[in-house]
């Protein structure tokens, strides 16, 4: 294979075998991209979010401009088929490739299909094109705490890695299924052990200490924190900046007091819960990338349900500064069946949110629910984060997404679907680093092809044109998957579609997320956090936003910038029942994993329904999530809603943003924030009004219930 290297001094790209030509991409270049969500003073919350989140900083000093990322993608995608081809001597095309590929481009350009957020950052970058490692692209993944070979530190350290590497991790509390015993560690010896320098040396650290209490006759390990680059320091290949040693420090000695408690006793739900949601914070205030997790566990367990309950649990549960929990960490769902007793979780759903509910049985047995019953995904253990991808013990998958409202009818809309199933399926053509993982993904080949606008296409449309575009567009799915997966000499996917929560993604095209209604009204302001040293914030001051210091965060600034949207009607207006039916609907005529959904209730007048909700559509659904909307506001809320007369005197008063100096590298720029959580944002962490600011599924802003 001759691969062939960048031309220029832009270091954000990798080893290609399939290059667009540069006279196409230059073309583009001149055209004004159409992202999504202007504002009267002509900027785009679109263009916005990209730089800030998505565009990588380049050689010389500027920032990647969607269409060089576009480029980015593409030569990666249609490479690495490429180098699928030619490693297992299949035939090739160029002329076919380079048709295929400059219409894929075409599409992603114009918003029609986007990757998700980690593709937009990862594809076509050296740690993927050199490195030949799909771990950065995937989404989600999922590991049993019951599933381990030689010690019950094995499911949390693949948590760990999976979680620095920006992949959001499901994992369950089956480990108390095997009657895992707490150790002391042998008191005479004490072991030192110098952590490397390396995601690998942060890991093996905490499979070191795990081993000394989950093993018998351990001894006691002594670590040594001199090697551990002092924060602020670039990291290379990967992207961001070091965060010190102060986290580790930090996870060594809250794991050690908390293991301390257990000695002599078996492992029970809080402990393995609360060892997962430790390493989490670890990976949050390392600040180099964010982690998601979700913890899934029985009905009946009553430790489970009420973990985040601070009368049950105050230390897991504290806010204070000088001693804070970490049982904000992951959301918990229990793992529901279709006739079970829902009363006992009703209580604690209507006061904050969780716990979500999982009906195993439904998305072991099914597909989209239209369909009969086949009982292909038998061995499906759990769920990622944000609860739309089905999955097995150490198995990682990836998405890619389509908005519906960008497109002219239902045809357009079916050829982008071939361009969008193609980029998910390409990633399955690269492994991990992990033998065991690979395993696993390339037997079921899983993707996830997802749609957005959903709810705006329904309001615009009508349920049966939404219906019939779900049943046709996921018949054209089927299709080009029996096409390309003969071509590539791969096996089918055992499932294709999805409805992921979308995120900054979905900014980027001017969509609704996923299934969800406009979080914010028909007009809001949308809260966004910058470094303070973001010469972006600067900008924004000068063209008269309105720019506040995080309450928060130190040296992080938060700006506020005016949305109004085209939707007929904002996510208040439209009632419990109507949103779970939308979900309901996708997951019989799209999705044959599940459908993401984060159904927002009135506190005072629909809580009373949740029992009824729950009964009525069991059997309908495969995972769902509830969040209480009340009349309680904090500060700097991701969402606020304006009237349009606000709205029309702050968009008056805003001028024209040049991004130019930032794409030519005439600032201090700083790198992409990068794709955060397993959909490129976090998924919604569910918190008591006395907690921290957290991140929600749609941005990385702060949500409190």
């Amino acid at each position: 294979m001759s691969a062939e290297t960048s031309s220029n001094t832009n270091q954000t790209v990798g080893s290609f075998s399939f290059r667009l030509p540069v006279g196409f991409v230059e073309e583009y270049k001149k055209r004004t991209p159409g992202f999504g969500f202007p504002d009267a003073g002509g900027n785009t919350l679109g263009e916005i979010t990209f730089v800030r989140t998505y565009s990588r900083l380049k050689e010389d000093g500027g920032k990647e401009t969607w269409a060089e990322v576009c480029a980015r993608v593409i030569n990666g995608m249609y490479s690495l088929q490429k180098d699928h081809a030619v490693a297992n001597r299949l035939p090739w095309s160029e002329e076919q490739a380079m048709a295929s590929a400059k219409e894929a481009f075409e599409r992603m350009f114009t918003f029609k299909w986007l990757p998700p957020g980690r593709g937009l950052w990862m594809m076509g970058t050296p740690y993927v094109m050199n490195q030949r490692n799909s771990a950065a692209l995937n989404n989600c993944s999922f590991v049993s705490t019951y599933d381990y070979d030689v010690s019950p530190s094995e499911p949390f350290t693949f948590l760990m890695e999976a979680s620095m590497l920006g992949i959001g991790v499901g994992f369950d509390t089956r480990m108390t299924e095997r009657n895992a015993k707490v150790f002391s560690p042998l008191p005479q010896q004490q072991f030192p052990f110098v952590v490397p320098d390396s995601r690998e040396g942060w890991v093996e650290s905490v499979r070191k200490l795990l081993d000394s209490y989950l093993l018998p006759q351990q001894a006691r390990w002594e670590f040594d924190y001199s090697q551990v680059r002092p924060a602020g320091t670039p990291i290379k290949g990967f992207g961001g900046t070091a965060s010190g040693p102060e986290p580790l420090i930090r996870l060594h000695k809250v794991l050690t007091e908390v293991l301390d408690r257990k000695v002599g006793k078996t492992v029970d739900t809080e402990l393995v819960v609360d060892i997962a949601n430790l390493i989490g914070v670890c990976v949050v205030a390392g600040n180099v990338r964010r982690s998601a997790l979700i913890a899934l566990g029985r009905p009946e367990d009553e430790s489970f349900v009420h973990l985040k309950d601070p009368s049950w649990f105050p230390e897991r549960n504290s806010y204070d500064k000088e001693t804070p929990g970490w049982g904000w960490m992951s959301n918990n769902s229990v793992t529901a069946e279709v006739g079970m007793d829902y009363s006992s979780i009703v209580p604690s759903i209507a006061l904050n949110g969780e716990p979500g509910l999982i009906w195993l049985d439904i998305a072991r047995q099914h597909g989209r629910l239209a369909d009969p019953a086949d009982g292909r995904d038998y061995r499906l253990a759990g769920f990622n984060p944000c609860a739309e991808q089905g999955l097995e013990s150490y198995e990682l998958c990836t998405l890619v997404e389509c908005f519906l409202n960008r497109h002219e009818g239902l045809e357009d809309f079916q050829r982008t679907l071939k361009f969008a199933y193609l980029y998910a399926k390409t990633v399955t053509l690269v492994p991990t680093h992990w033998a065991r993982t690979n395993s696993i993904m390339q037997r079921n080949r899983r993707i996830g092809t997802s749609i957005s606008g959903i709810a705006e296409f329904a309001d615009n449309h009508g349920i049966p044109e939404l219906r019939r575009w779900m049943d046709e567009g996921y018949s054209t799915v089927q299709r080009w998957d029996r096409v390309y997966s003969e071509w590539l000499c791969v096996r089918e996917s055992i499932k294709t579609t999805t409805v992921k929560p979308s995120g900054s993604v979905s900014i980027l095209a001017g969509s609704t997320p996923g299934v969800h209604w406009a979080p914010g009204g028909k007009t809001f302001l949308r809260a966004i956090r910058f470094g303070s040293e973001d010469p972006m914030v600067e900008r924004f001051t000068a063209a008269g936003y309105l720019v506040e210091d995080d309450v928060v965060s130190a040296n992080t600034k938060v700006v506020y910038f005016p949305v109004a949207t085209a939707q007929k009607r904002s996510e208040k207006e439209v009632t419990i029942w109507e949103k779970v039916n939308l979900a309901a609907l996708a997951q019989r005529h799209w999705s044959d994993n599940a459908v993401s959904v984060t159904v927002s209730f009135d506190q005072e007048a629909e809580a009373r329904h949740l029992g009824t909700v729950l009964h009525m559509y069991e059997g309908q659904l495969k995972t769902v999530s509830f969040l209480p909307s009340s009349n309680m506001t904090y500060p700097q809320m991701p969402y606020t809603s304006i009237t349009r007369e606000e709205y029309d005197a702050y968009v008056g008063r805003l001028a024209k943003v040049d991004f130019s100096p930032i794409y030519t590298g005439e600032t201090g720029n700083l790198d992409a924030a990068g794709e955060r959580y397993c959909t490129t944002d976090a998924c919604e962490l569910k918190v008591v009004p006395a907690a921290a600011e957290f991140e929600d599924e749609r941005g990385e802003e702060p949500v409190r219930s």
